[in-house]
């Protein structure tokens, strides 16, 4: 069964939703870890002596630990969704002050999309990320030094059987929901359809079913910034300067498809040129470049070029399909159909990283599948980054979903 709705920012949500408990204070929230003594094997072969995952939640597990949601963060997010936390173990300088305050502050909370009055979420860091869970920053315990180059590929299926791994430290058998927005939808899929009877309802927001080819054009482009920059090393840079201007390229390349345009412009026009911004010939010359650069300079403060590279080619690789092993859509999500999970699929009508055709793909394989999906398309200027930037667009659903 599928239903489809298109809801408009100037219109009144259609559910009956609490109102949040808004806090001008967030509450404080300590990073934990889930530390596994075992090898850790991975899809391309190589296998990780032990494994560290980072992880913060929110609310309490019941008796019976049926209560507990998921969830997965965006490409460059982190497991720090809501409250505050000003240090995580091990981190160092990339935690920044921009990131002590949670991504999905007004998402998680006592009344919220994500009640904490009845649920229990949980985040976790990435396999391959740098803030926390073993990553190529990490120490190889072989080595005594970061692991850098010789930190292996990651896939979606990787990421995903290391959320099991944390699920069985909580003792959570069955989950009642998993939420991926972004990259973190690819993920929610994945482990949608690899563990099909532990989760009973999946919400995709701004996501797809496979990396189109638009987007791994874009994405090789940030992967050859990083690589050109001299200072990458193959990466083996962490003796020395990190590729701050690869990584900056990057970020800059991949913005303009987080952001709408117009939102770009109209932000830009309220910036004041910088007088430092001058390369080595060219000078900066209007707010929209000086607004670029400055998205560039401010991420390479707070994020590992490794640990981008690692998830952007995660990202590029992407097919569901293939993630799972299974031989076409229909085999991928017989599980899921038999499980009786629900689903709820975001789209953003001004998209231009995951566009409206890549949700309506994943809505028509799960419905040619007979699985009971809701597909919502919410009309935004923000572009992609709507999920973080408008919660109240997407509240009414995800609390729907979550009491259904």
């Amino acid at each position: 069964m599928t239903r489809c709705f298109i809801f408009d920012y100037l219109h009144k949500t259609p559910y009956n939703v609490r109102p949040n408990h808004l806090s001008l204070v967030p509450q404080s929230v300590a990073t934990l870890f889930c530390d596994s003594s075992q090898p850790f094997s991975l899809r391309c072969g190589d296998s990780l002596p032990s494994l560290r995952i980072a992880y913060e939640t929110w609310g309490e597990l019941n008796e019976n630990k049926t209560n507990a949601i998921l969830l997965y963060h965006a490409l460059s997010g982190s497991h720090h969704a809501a409250g505050h936390n000003p240090e995580i173990q091990g981190v160092g300088e990339l935690w920044q002050p921009e990131m002590h305050d949670g991504w999905w502050e007004d998402m998680i909370g006592p009344g919220k999309a994500l009640d904490t009055d009845r649920f229990c979420i949980i985040s976790a860091n990435y396999l391959g990320g740098c803030y926390g869970t073993t990553g190529p920053s990490s120490v190889n315990p072989a080595t005594g030094k970061p692991w850098g180059s010789t930190f292996p590929h990651v896939t979606a299926a990787d990421q995903v059987k290391a959320s099991t791994i944390l699920l069985d430290h909580l003792g959570i058998d069955i989950l009642h929901a998993i939420v991926g927005p972004s990259v973190g939808g690819l993920l929610a899929l994945t482990f949608a359809t690899t563990y099909p009877t532990r989760v009973k309802r999946v919400a995709s927001i701004a996501a797809g079913f496979k990396t189109t080819v638009l987007n791994r054009l874009i994405l090789f482009e940030q992967i050859l910034a990083i690589e050109n920059d001299p200072n990458f090393n193959g990466g083996d840079y962490y003796a020395g300067q990190p590729p701050i201007y690869g990584l900056a390229l990057a970020r800059m390349i991949s913005h303009k498809t987080f952001v709408h345009l117009d939102a770009i412009e109209r932000r830009a026009r309220q910036d004041i040129i910088q007088d430092s911004d001058t390369l080595s010939w060219y000078k900066v010359r209007d707010q929209f470049q000086s607004y670029m650069l400055h998205q560039g300079k401010k991420f390479v403060r707070r994020f590992d070029a490794n640990t981008y590279l690692r998830i952007i080619d995660l990202w590029s690789r992407y097919n569901a399909v293939e993630e799972a092993g299974a031989d076409s859509p229909r085999d991928l999500l017989e599980g899921a159909a038999t499980a009786g999970q629900r689903w709820l699929v975001f789209s953003i009508d001004s998209d231009f990283c995951f566009y409206p055709e890549e949700q309506a793909d994943l809505t028509l394989h799960l419905e040619r599948a007979d699985i009971d999906v809701t597909q919502i398309t919410v009309h935004s200027d923000k572009g992609h980054d709507s999920f973080l930037l408008e919660p109240h667009l997407y509240t009414p659903h995800i609390s729907w979903l979550m009491n259904s």
